[in-house]
């Protein structure tokens, strides 16, 4: 069964820092991007528009969104297959995003990577990785470019609660603080991985403490809290920028469909899922928070809503309309040209 965590605006070591109006609108109106989209892809792949692995984000939107909130321009992010949202949060266009989720040419791989395999040089996106854990390393990779240009900016390696107990993982950490690499693990802790429970697959379930025996400090938090996600996140990044080493961040979230748009998610209960969405959902909480703080009137947000679906709607077109890829695309980005 799914643990929120304590309904205290602590992370594990932080009094929770409250955003102002401003920040507020921008986290739920990002967020509310995010789910919108993720809901609008998942009709396109019912309609047989988007094709193999399709693994949507709803339910963890304040993760991605409260991380980013503490990055710097130039910091780079790093994800598994799970990752339209990190997309939106670094500022990718959803226009390419969903073409390429439909294998189109506008897409942001050309159409050729699909759900699993966007990438953004401008943005410092370095994808989505279908290998479980792949991603831990690459991002490590990528903080140690950081530290060997001296260039300040740090590596953000998100990954799941399964991918936690890949072996490369506990390769990446012991390098990372050895070398005191610049880079933050989060650990998007959804409780159930593919579709097996933490609790059956982990022997140690408080997977902020997967980095003790390196010396890696780590912290659990409310992953359904946007601000208290951007709390702890501000603390890693600061560590991890300063010369420290890495840091880890358990997010304890949740979500709402299965592991993948083919997985009925049998394997838990519908009134523990319905729990979640009516005492726990990230954005009903931001959303309550705007109404009871006056900075925001039921009206205003329904507005916002609307804006939102303009967007994802427009994308939905983009995506559709935008052509397949030229066959001549199965010969590029084979080889990096010398």
């Amino acid at each position: 069964m799914y643990e929120i965590m304590a309904a205290k605006r602590k992370t594990a070591t932080t009094t929770v820092k409250a955003a102002g109006k401003d920040q507020l609108l921008q986290y739920y109106s990002e967020m509310l991007l995010m789910r919108r989209f993720e809901e609008k892809a998942g009709q396109l792949y019912g309609m047989g528009l988007i094709a193999g692995f399709c693994h949507l984000y709803i339910g963890q939107e304040a993760v991605v969104v409260g991380v980013q909130a503490a990055l710097e321009e130039g910091d780079q992010v790093i994800t598994g297959y799970r990752d339209h949202a990190h997309m939106l949060a670094k500022g990718m266009d959803p226009n390419g995003v969903m073409a390429e989720l439909t294998g189109r040419a506008g897409g942001y791989s050309r159409g050729k990577g699909g759900s699993m395999h966007m990438f953004s040089r401008e943005k410092h996106f370095y994808g989505g990785h279908g290998i479980v854990g792949a991603q831990v390393s690459l991002g490590t990779g990528l903080a140690f470019a950081d530290r060997y240009k001296d260039n300040g900016k740090i590596s953000v390696a998100y990954f799941g609660d399964g991918a936690a107990n890949q072996g490369q993982v506990y390769e990446s950490f012991n390098m990372a603080q050895l070398w005191r690499l610049p880079v933050v693990y989060v650990i998007e802790n959804n409780q159930y991985a593919m579709g097996t429970s933490v609790g059956r697959a982990s022997s140690e379930t408080k997977l902020h403490k997967r980095g003790a025996s390196f010396g890696i400090p780590g912290i659990e938090v409310d992953g359904m809290d946007v601000e208290a996600v951007r709390t702890a996140a501000e603390m890693a990044a600061k560590h991890a920028r300063s010369g420290d080493g890495p840091f880890i961040l358990e997010m304890k979230t949740y979500r709402y469909r299965g592991h993948s748009m083919s997985d009925p998610a049998k394997y838990r209960t519908r009134e523990e899922v319905d729990d979640i969405r009516s005492h726990h959902d990230p954005i009903d909480l931001i959303k309550k928070r705007l109404i009871e703080g006056g900075h925001a009137t039921e009206d205003d947000l329904k507005a916002l809503d609307k804006e939102v679906k303009v967007i994802v709607n427009a994308a939905a077109e983009f995506a559709k309309t935008s052509p397949e890829p030229d066959p001549s695309e199965l010969w590029t980005d084979v080889l990096v040209e010398a």
